[in-house]
């Protein structure tokens, strides 16, 4: 049975692989590739406009088949910190900040690593 601290976990371990990619480059893949902006840039709103849905539904039907959902997550994590609203990278708000602080500890201990434990 997969835990709620382990499915983080395992989210933040995906995201590991991006640590070194720069804000910028991120910013540019996701606002190119993103198939949330590229929706709302063509001003072709998703067929469920005026539904009433959760973030968590917006968050799965939107998020689900994006090329760039793990780059995003990376990204708004690395902009927003605890600061998580709405829906980005497949996950709502709340399971972004509940993310984060898994992230920032994984982060943190690769940083410590590199600096040779300083």
């Amino acid at each position: 049975m997969t835990t709620p601290e382990s499915y983080y976990e395992v989210i933040a371990a995906e995201l590991d692989r991006y640590a070194k990619v720069p804000d910028d480059v991120l910013m540019e893949i996701v606002t190119r590739d993103g198939t949330c902006m590229w929706l709302w840039a063509k001003e072709d709103g998703p067929e469920w406009q005026g539904e009433e849905i959760t973030d968590r539904e917006l968050a799965a039907r939107l998020c689900e088949s994006c090329p760039v959902r793990r780059l995003c997550l990376e990204w708004e994590l690395r902009l927003a910190g605890e600061h998580q609203f709405g829906v980005c990278g497949g996950l709502t708000g709340e399971d972004r900040r509940a993310l984060y602080l898994v992230w920032r500890a994984r982060r943190d201990r690769m940083n410590e690593d590199q600096d040779g434990g300083q």
